[in-house]
């Protein structure tokens, strides 16, 4: 019997599934969990800004909302994972739970708030998942107009 706890990459498999499941729903591939120390998955999101018509359901964001209210300390004691670096917006709830760790799994598409999230202590680990860097690369290519919308930016 493994008692071993689960890696970062082990965690990453939760945002991924989230990830590829938003993509067969036409909407854009990033994922997220919010898991516990021992490995226990609070709950999963993805971003479903276009399956809900929605301007805030970022896949952390939305993460949040399935996962629904906590006490402070489980969000201290909690990783946040997201295949994709996490956006201003998504950065600030992250913050704003208190949540210590964050594992990315890829930034080379996107680099997020990843500095600030360090300047105020939070650890950051980026796994440069060839997975994620691979659809999200290709979801910007195809859908540069929903991508730009996503973050924010004008066509």
């Amino acid at each position: 019997m493994n008692d071993a706890p689960p890696t970062d990459a082990d965690l990453l498999a939760h945002a991924v599934a989230e990830a590829r499941a938003g993509l067969a729903e036409g909407g854009i591939p990033i994922g997220a969990a919010l898991v516990q120390a021992d490995g226990t998955v609070l709950g999963t999101g993805r971003n479903r800004r276009v399956q809900m018509e929605s301007a805030t359901r970022h896949g952390e964001t939305d993460c949040l909302e399935n996962v629904g209210r906590l006490p402070a300390g489980v969000y201290a004691a909690s990783t946040m994972v997201t295949t994709l670096s996490p956006c201003d917006m998504c950065t600030g709830a992250i913050l704003l739970y208190g949540i210590p760790r964050v594992v990315i799994g890829e930034n080379r598409n996107f680099v997020g708030g990843e500095d600030y999230l360090r300047s105020r202590g939070v650890e950051v680990v980026v796994l440069d998942d060839p997975e994620c860097i691979d659809f999200m690369g290709g979801f910007i290519r195809d859908h540069p107009s929903l991508w730009n919308e996503d973050i924010g930016v004008e066509d």
